[in-house]
């Protein structure tokens, strides 16, 4: 896990503006991009316009790569999961059956956390000194917990465990933390204490007023009961539902309780918004600029309190997500964005809310039938792929790249790791009816090569989702393909860039 200091990182300009100067972080997708440089051909599945591309006219864009001054290094727990904690059970069963552990794998390390609505409304703790609650219909117990232990060996990835605050039951709550800490050990990064616990009055899971005072004396008695029985498991918190809210209760918090980790949530359309959510409105320039916004009010409480923020729980639209727009190439678009646009902000880590038995909504993974649930027989979504992508920039440091050119919509992004090797994150995610252009990537001397790889799909719309033009196998497994050398002429590479499409890149220092 991150350190007790919040990360410090700049400021993002809006992606109108002309130079950024700063690192900035982009977000992908949907075709493939073409690598200009003789020509040469990355892999390009599909034409985004009608109208031949000799016929139109490109708009020029420059950038270019300034390694001076790195940022600070990406966690190797960035990525990571949420599930509902009432998929606690199922999720368990899959440490020793099905494909989740090698699916996580092949992420790197991540944080896995249980939490959502249903850790105050259904699930609920039991052992021999705890009775089933009367309102849950999911119990958790020890045998759960060695089945996450499981999960979590042979993934290499640890747990955020939520115990409800809902129903004060704050004994029962020190019990269910104890008996996870005995079955986890280190492999348990934190507890956090209810979910969205400001929103407890609106629903009417506690009785108005539902104060910032009540919510605080509550916790603090959480807390007593806890530390008597497992003084050193970290908290994580407050999980609020958005940085508006945050800027009052998350900075309390921050003081009264002290947490190892900030935590908070983010949904950038709402399922019962007028207008309908869509895609347009996902990608959009003013989603983006709000999105921007409320990392900018997270991170300036996490930077005060000198406590690291992590957002544990996103996806593309709140209620579990749309149909036609969470599982579509749309939503990998967005989620490589937005978690391009938390690096850069300087947040912890980013956890993808899902459920692995809805294919349909705002998941990463799922199971396409009863049978292959059971079996724990699992699929990548289109959401999958941007994390599959994102893992080239973990563990490395954001370095500057400077722009000028007429396209906003545009974004580049560039890390430094091991050796020099730069990545660069390339993305047009313009609608099919905006016009091509040419990226000309100046980069900084000592570069010989490069080599691409693309996230592509039929249409935004498309659920099927390439990465370097291969989908990610039955079994979990993705086979990056042989990638062909595009040769740095003079420092530079010029890019064909096709509306809607991405590139991932990654620039090799001289042989």
């Amino acid at each position: 896990m991150p350190g007790p200091s919040a990360r410090t990182a700049p400021r993002r300009p809006t992606r109108s503006a002309a130079r950024v100067a700063k690192p900035r972080v982009a977000a992908l997708l949907a075709g493939a991009l073409v690598a200009c440089s003789g020509c040469q051909e990355s892999t390009r599945p599909h034409a985004t316009s009608q109208q031949p591309r000799q016929q139109q006219a490109l708009a020029t864009i420059t950038a270019a790569v300034e390694p001076d001054h790195p940022g600070p290094r990406v966690p190797r727990d960035f990525l990571g999961l949420s599930f509902e904690a009432s998929s606690l059970p199922l999720i368990a069963h899959y440490g020793s059956h099905g494909d989740l552990a090698r699916m996580l794998r092949s992420l790197g390390q991540g944080l896995l956390r249980f939490g959502g609505v249903s850790a105050d409304t259904q699930a609920a703790w039991s052992d021999a000194q705890t009775s089933r609650a009367p309102w849950a219909s999911t119990t958790i117990d020890e045998a759960d917990l060695l089945g996450l232990r499981r999960l979590a060996r042979a993934s290499g990835w640890r747990i955020v465990l939520t115990v409800g605050l809902a129903h004060f039951e704050p004994r029962a709550a020190a019990r269910e933390t104890a008996a996870a800490e005995r079955a986890l050990g280190p492999l348990l990064a934190g507890v956090e204490l209810g979910n969205e616990p400001d929103a407890y009055g609106r629903h009417r899971l506690r009785a108005q007023p539902w104060t910032l005072a009540r919510y605080d004396a509550d916790v603090t008695a959480y807390r007593r009961a806890i530390a008597e029985l497992a003084p050193r498991v970290p908290l994580f918190g407050p999980d609020l539902s958005g940085s508006l809210i945050f800027k009052r209760w998350g900075a309390a918090y921050a003081h009264t309780q002290q947490p190892t980790v900030l935590t908070g949530h983010h949904y950038p359309l709402g399922c019962r918004q007028i207008p309908r959510p869509s895609i347009a409105r996902l990608l959009s320039e003013p989603t983006r600029q709000a999105e921007d916004q409320s990392l900018d009010r997270y991170m300036a409480v996490a930077r005060r309190a000198r406590i690291p923020f992590r957002l544990d729980e996103t996806g593309s639209v709140s209620c579990g997500g749309t149909a036609g727009i969470s599982d579509t190439f749309a939503a990998t678009l967005w989620a490589l964005d937005y978690i391009g646009h938390a690096i850069q902000a300087g947040v912890a880590g980013v956890n993808f809310e899902g459920n692995p038995a809805r294919c349909t909504g705002y998941t990463a993974l799922c199971a396409t039938s009863a049978a292959a649930l059971a079996r724990g027989v699992l699929s990548a979504r289109p959401e999958w792929y941007a994390l599959l992508a994102a893992r080239s920039l973990i563990g490395e440091r954001p370095i500057g790249v400077a722009r000028t050119g007429a396209q906003a919509n545009v974004d580049v992004l560039a890390t430094i790791g091991a050796r020099r090797t730069l990545h660069v994150l390339i993305v047009d995610d313009a609608g099919p009816s905006a016009r091509d252009g040419l990226l000309s990537l100046r980069l900084p001397g000592g570069y010989a090569y490069a080599s691409a790889l693309s996230l592509s799909a039929a249409a935004a719309a498309a659920t099927s989702v390439r990465f370097g033009g291969r989908a990610v196998g039955p079994d979990g497994f993705w086979q990056g393909p042989s990638r062909q050398p595009l040769p740095v002429t003079r420092d530079r590479l010029t890019l064909a860039l096709a509306p809607s499409s991405a590139m991932l890149l990654t620039v090799h220092a001289g042989r």
